[in-house]
């Protein structure tokens, strides 16, 4: 009696706690989590911009510096249509400012004074060179985070090169191992150097933050590509510093983890599959209806399977061949094995999962209906993050800004226009 009276507490406990998870994520209202820190993004392209969409998409206030005349090169990507801007620039406010000039500079110092972060990707040495390096921010606010993202650091012989995405990845160690062994190094087919050095400079933004909360101290967070590459890249280095071994192209397979792999079905489709783990492996037998490789010597520990790979891979290819696509997914789940089809978008679209998380979601964009971006991720209970707006016109927020946060006025404006200011 005191086990079942238990278990109605503890059902009533958490489906009050489920009921209010779902109120607070759908409540358009509740702040996001960063709500209150205002960041100030002055850098182009994607290393720094995805920074500042992943800090917007969590509720921050993301103020975007463009060049007045040319903007960010960003808004023209994508593949037929620039269809990349509505979603790296979402839920910023994008103001004009050449701060190039003294007046800029000194626009930028009043913008500092009020703000959390300065976001940049510039060439190291740029920001010094405008007056607006760490040392000269800090003297309008102590407090400040700089988060610097560039393609080899803020210090080292290479620090001054241009640095790309792809150049970083390759010098990560990612692009020699990413293709098939009988081709030339590949690349990941998205700029991931970029996105990986962003990533780890929400990292670094978030940690400052939490330290400055703690000190009243702020910092520089520095990203570079190449160190966000290889941060990714596993137990590479030791392996060859321990044991001699370089890793190598291995086309869809991890050598030495079997099985995990693309097999075949018999209406011509592939699926991925991963059933590398002793007691998953044992479960894929059982859907063989081959219990007995379970126990064979050549298959029966994960070193066995990974010596023997190419012959095991087989093995499950002809096995594989032998269902269609559905129903070879239905019979491994049934088995508690991994697997699944390889997405492009329209599967995406038209998954049930996706439809009921709302992975990906439509958004309203005045040239294109229904505009579908992938959601904010990741997803927060209590403050979820939200698409608020999509990729601003140019100067779009210059009022709001330059009036509303600095309090200047119109004539302050036109002036600034005049002069090419903003």
């Amino acid at each position: 009696m005191l086990l079942m009276n238990f278990a109605r507490i503890l059902k009533k406990y958490f489906g009050r706690m489920e009921e209010q998870v779902k109120k607070t994520k759908y409540d358009d209202n509740t702040p996001g989590a960063l709500s209150g820190v205002r960041v100030l993004e002055l850098g182009q392209l994607i290393a720094a911009p995805f920074c500042g969409q992943l800090l917007a998409d969590l509720g921050a206030e993301v103020i975007k510096i463009e060049l007045p005349g040319r903007g960010d090169p960003m808004r023209e990507w994508g593949r037929g249509e620039p269809l990349w801007w509505p979603i790296i620039a979402r839920n910023k406010k994008c103001i004009t400012l050449d701060v190039r000039t003294e007046k800029g500079k000194a626009i930028i110092q009043e913008l500092v004074e009020r703000s959390d972060i300065v976001l940049e990707n510039f060439r190291p040495g740029t920001m010094e060179k405008w007056g607006l390096g760490y040392a000269d921010l800090v003297k309008s606010n102590k407090a400040v985070i700089m988060v610097r993202v560039s393609g080899y650091g803020q210090n080292g012989p290479y620090a001054s090169r241009a640095g790309y995405g792809g150049i970083g990845e390759a010098m990560g160690g990612l692009r020699y191992i990413v293709g098939d062994p009988s081709t030339p190094p590949s690349r990941a087919g998205i700029s991931i150097g970029d996105s990986l050095a962003a990533m780890f400079a929400t990292i670094g933004a978030l940690s400052a933050l939490q330290f400055r909360e703690r000190t009243g101290q702020g910092q520089v967070v520095d990203s570079a590509i190449y160190e966000a590459v290889l941060g990714v890249m596993e137990s590479m280095v030791p392996e060859y510093s321990q044991a001699g071994a370089i890793r190598e192209r291995t086309g869809a397979i991890l050598e030495k983890i079997a099985p995990s792999n693309v097999y075949p079905t018999a209406d011509n489709e592939m699926i991925v599959m991963g059933a590398n783990q002793d007691t998953v492996f044992a479960r894929l037998c059982d859907a063989m209806q081959q219990p007995a490789l379970a126990e064979d010597e050549k298959f029966s520990t994960h070193i066995a399977r990974g010596d023997n790979q190419g012959s095991l891979d087989e093995l499950i290819c002809a096995w594989s061949v032998n269902y269609k696509t559905d129903e070879l997914l239905a019979l491994l789940e049934k088995h508690a094995i991994p697997a699944g089809r390889i997405y492009r978008a329209p599967e995406m679209l038209d998954d049930d999962h996706f439809i009921a998380r709302e992975t990906i979601v439509d958004t309203a964009h005045p040239k294109y209906d229904n505009l579908k971006m992938q959601n904010v991720f990741p997803r927060l209970s209590a403050t979820p993050g939200k698409i608020k707006w999509l990729g601003p016109d140019m100067g779009q927020h210059n009022e709001e800004i330059y009036q509303g946060l600095l309090g200047y006025g119109q004539a302050d404006l036109g002036r600034l226009a005049e002069d090419k200011i903003i």
